[in-house]
């Protein structure tokens, strides 16, 4: 069996985080994804601790599985020719480069969908166009900052913080393969491609205001903006005799019985907790009972208790805990590799199933450059072109 995306080639032109995780999804669901990179190659290469070889982080390892590395610098002729004919043989292009440098390299969808009508473009920006930051280069940190991420810790804590993940690449990337499959699907009803946009700004900002628009969806407004509940210092994992533990309780049968779990009965009737919207209104006093019940008994007992009562509830798990989450390890989600290059590895499988099949074959994260000579061969290039191209660095093997 093979993946929902089988037969479809992918040339990927992105780096760091935000594209690679949009190509890696691509890419785990049977798509063929040819990496393209740089001379000195993806930065993503470097940005982490812990590698065993050079160029090959751990945290590059992980974002770039089930995909083919080719070098090319495509600012020499050959090189951008190269790209261009890789091109018009694929499906899906998918790029992080800023417009700007898109359109002066000739790889806008205009100029691509002239040679290939049933290309998909994907351009992953930070910026949508029409406004004034369009073209501005810009990473997560700067998204979180701008979108609001930061502002709701500030709201919570009195302090701006951002999420200690590229939460808004991992969105983003994970958006622009939803909106690939999305015109994919319409390619297969019209025959003809098209040119996507995701801006990174954009789309967090709606993430954040889904959450947080509030009582400002209304104009005018019925009151401030921000989810109370949310927006509660108390918002975390709440301490217990021996740790800390999440439970939460929403509607009015979990909420019921969490009083009587936490020998509270008569809250039941407290006109602040009678219903969802009381408990609300109420929040901070809500995770009050909450956070004076939990430090009673230990996590394990209340575990048990909630278990019983129905209650919504789990630990707390450090990163750590996660490599030994019993839950995870039944699901097999993790797996244990050999890399041909980085010996013994851990990594994540995909989450999701799919009834028809899954992507059986999975390739290790490249090298750089390690399937340059493969890729040009199959584009039709002999070896003697091959080899002038690796002579003038126009193509490339490793760090270059």
């Amino acid at each position: 069996m093979s993946g929902p995306l089988a037969g479809v080639k992918v040339v990927d032109l992105t780096t760091v985080v935000v594209g690679p995780i949009c190509t890696r999804t691509l890419a785990d669901q049977g798509a063929e994804v040819i990496k393209v990179e740089a001379p000195g190659g993806d930065i993503l290469r470097f940005l982490a601790a812990g590698s065993r070889t050079p160029a090959m982080s751990g945290k590059f390892i992980n974002f770039n599985r089930n995909k083919r590395s080719i070098g090319l610098d495509i600012k020499q002729p050959e090189g951008l020719a190269a790209m261009k004919a890789l091109i018009a043989e694929a499906d899906v292009f998918v790029t992080n480069v800023r417009p700007q440098g898109l359109e002066r390299a000739g790889l806008d969808f205009p100029a691509l969908s002239k040679a290939n009508p049933r290309l998909i473009h994907c351009g992953i920006v930070a910026f949508g166009r029409g406004g004034p930051y369009y073209n501005r280069p810009a990473y997560d940190p700067i998204i979180q900052s701008l979108s609001g991420v930061a502002g709701t810790f500030e709201r919570a804590t009195g302090e701006p913080r951002f999420v200690p993940m590229v939460m808004t690449d991992h969105t983003t990337g994970l958006i622009a393969a939803q909106s690939v499959g999305f015109a994919l699907y319409r390619r297969e009803k019209t025959g003809v491609g098209e040119s996507i946009e995701v801006p990174m700004f954009e789309n967090m900002a709606s993430f954040v205001m889904s959450e947080h628009l509030g009582a400002s969806t209304f104009d005018p407004p019925e009151g401030p903006t921000g989810d109370a509940r949310l927006l509660s210092p108390d918002y975390r994992p709440l301490p217990t005799l021996d740790g800390h533990i999440t439970v939460r309780p929403n509607n009015n049968k979990q909420a019921f019985a969490f009083f009587d779990a936490v020998g509270r009965p008569e809250l039941k009737e407290d006109p602040r907790f009678r219903t969802a919207l009381t408990r609300t209104e109420n929040a901070a006093d809500y995770f009050t009972v909450q956070v004076q019940a939990l430090v009673t008994k230990t996590t394990a007992d209340w575990l048990e208790i909630f278990a019983k009562a129905d209650v919504p509830a789990g630990p707390y798990n450090t990163i750590d805990d996660l490599l030994d989450d019993p839950h995870l390890s039944e699901v097999g989600f993790w797996h244990f590799d050999e890399h041909p290059t980085e010996g013994r590895i851990r990594r994540t499988r995909v989450a999701n199933t799919f009834s028809g099949g899954m992507r059986e074959e999975t390739l290790p994260a490249p090298q750089l450059g390690r399937n340059t000579r493969e890729v040009l061969a199959e584009m039709g290039y002999d070896e003697a072109r091959i080899t002038a191209m690796l002579g003038t660095g126009a193509a490339f093997e490793g760090v270059a």
